[in-house]
């Protein structure tokens, strides 16, 4: 640390620079955030400084975070969900795994996931020594529901389905999975973090949420396709009762309890978050999601031209492809497949969509 201070300028000069190394929105194919909206941004800083860790000092921004949640669960078809605002789906999923194992109280817990699950039910089930069970797709890369009924037993503390896969951008089977969990009372987390706030404004929406009698919980993720600031997820329960296992006293602060993983909570994000879901409401999120849904059609249409087959038909907006080599410039990513893939967020417009299968045509036109 510096023994005096430096200048204004000098700081923001060197900060600035430091800024500009990082990679720009304009070329990058590949990531699951976007350009927060302006409006999340400005939000964000009003409450900038808020602590939600501590909310009886800050009782407006909790305000906002429980308005997020009633948003939300309304969206999700349980307008009375309980909940708080996480930092995003990995904090949202280690929590679940931690309720479900309270909840159930088994000696040597299980949870099964399918294959495509986010690398974050590994990092989760390690901290809680839990046991995890693999569930193989099927030929949509889907979760193969009766391979995952044979994997469930009485030490089975939770089933994961995934509405909008990391890698492929599919909708796991959540309905048939909700039957399974009525019939074997087994706790039912969708891990929506993605396609949370996809799904609810397609022209064929897909049932994966409180709509299922099965489903306890759902996260959803705000700086993905909602627009906020990060850090801002979500995790939303049926009933504020199976919260109950995460509760720790908290005696000197202004609230003797929580159930949230983190201490200080940052207050920005959340009201980000509320901010741009009220700003463009349904009508304005549909559009949002219709623009990102042509682009991922038009780039599958545009690369299959030029021979480049799609892995697979995606349910939200995440194109994979049976590909090599990529044109230098554009920042892509592969799965554990080694597909191409491309998440056509708002800000991948459909100039630049065009500009790509361009370059793609040619090198395999």
């Amino acid at each position: 640390m510096r023994e005096k201070g430096c200048n204004r300028e000098e700081l923001f000069s060197f900060l600035t620079r430091l800024r500009g190394e990082d990679l720009g929105y304009g070329r990058i194919l590949s990531s699951m955030c976007t350009r927060p909206h302006p409006v999340a941004l400005e939000a964000e800083a009003l409450f900038a400084g808020t602590n939600l860790g501590d909310p009886g000092l800050f009782p407006g921004t909790a305000s906002i975070e429980r308005l997020l949640v009633e948003r939300l669960g309304d969206l999700l078809h349980h307008r009375r969900a309980s909940g708080y605002a996480t930092s995003g789906g990995t904090e949202s999923n280690i929590q679940v795994l931690r309720m479900a194992r309270g909840l159930a109280g088994a000696k040597h817990p299980n949870v099964v996931v399918p294959e495509s699950a986010h690398f974050s039910f590994e990092k989760a089930c390690d901290i809680l020594s839990l046991e995890i069970r693999p569930v193989p797709l099927d030929g949509n890369l889907r979760m193969d529901v009766e391979k995952a009924e044979d994997l469930i037993d009485r030490n089975t503390v939770c089933l994961v389905g995934i509405a909008g896969t990391t890698e492929y951008g599919m909708v796991d089977p959540i309905e048939a999975l909700s039957d399974i969990a009525v019939d074997r009372g087994v706790f039912l987390h969708v891990d929506a973090a993605f396609g949370g706030l996809v799904i609810p404004f397609l022209g064929r929406p897909l049932s994966f949420d409180f709509s299922l009698p099965g489903v306890s919980s759902v996260s959803v993720d705000p700086h993905k396709m909602g627009m906020s600031p990060i850090p801002a997820g979500a995790l939303l329960v049926r009933d504020e009762h199976m919260l109950a296992p995460l509760l720790v006293a908290t005696p000197y602060l202004t609230v003797k309890n929580v159930y949230t993983l983190a201490g200080t909570r940052p207050g920005g994000p959340v009201a980000g978050a509320f901010a741009v879901l009220e700003y463009l409401g349904r009508e304005g999120m549909a559009a949002i999601v219709k623009g990102c849904m042509e682009n991922t059609a038009r780039l599958i249409e545009g690369l299959e031209t030029f021979g480049i087959p799609r892995a697979v038909t995606p349910d939200v907006n995440v194109a994979t492809f049976d590909c090599g080599e990529v044109p230098e410039g554009w920042l892509v990513s592969r799965t554990r497949r080694g597909h191409l893939r491309i998440v056509c967020m708002p800000h991948v417009s459909r100039d630049q969509v065009e500009a790509f299968i361009e370059a793609m045509g040619g090198l395999h036109g």
